[in-house]
């Protein structure tokens, strides 16, 4: 029997002062039995960061053909594809001519070596790049649990996140964007 997904039912005070976004929601994360706090974590601020009308998680891990996250047109183009990791230049050149636009969030500890390695066939292509620095990503996944309430505010580069078990900074560093 396969082990099922844990579900984080987390409610989000949203203040992004980059694009002068205010809202409250709620939002329902299935975290796959294979996948780890941190990325989970950051699957939730990679959605505030990003939010819009119609952006929605997708099977992600379940599905490798489909990104973490994606928003769709109205009339079912793709309008945004994001990936949270460290896709294959392959998989970026791909989904850049399927998608208007393409958003990698690269945050583990292998992230610095991933973009040594692939940093002269990713910067070619179509898509922006980031890095969350490791520490940051664990600070942020000890406060999270699966009924929290979170404040996250989004400023520049930094992004800060409060819930009832303790705060963090997290700084968004850009790779390369494709603008």
């Amino acid at each position: 029997m396969a082990i099922k997904p844990t579900i984080y039912k987390l409610t989000v005070s949203l203040s992004d002062l980059n694009r002068n976004i205010y809202d409250s929601f709620g939002l329902t994360i299935a975290r796959h039995p294979s996948e780890t706090i941190e990325r989970m974590a950051i699957r939730m601020l990679v959605y505030c960061l990003n939010k819009r009308e119609k952006l929605v998680f997708s099977r992600g891990l379940s599905n490798t053909e489909e990104p973490d996250m994606w928003a769709h047109s109205l009339n079912d183009e793709l309008e945004l594809w994001i990936d949270v990791g460290e896709p294959s230049p392959d998989r970026v050149k791909k989904v850049s001519r399927m998608s208007k636009e393409v958003k990698i969030y690269s945050f583990n500890s292998k992230a610095p070596t991933w973009w040594q390695q692939h940093e002269k066939e990713l910067t070619s292509l179509d898509a922006d790049f980031y890095r969350f620095q490791w520490d940051q990503v664990e600070a942020l996944a000890s406060i999270i649990d699966r009924g929290v309430d979170l404040s996250v505010t989004i400023s520049g580069d930094s992004l800060f996140v409060a819930s009832e078990l303790g705060e963090c900074e997290l700084i968004l560093q850009r790779l390369q964007s494709s603008s």
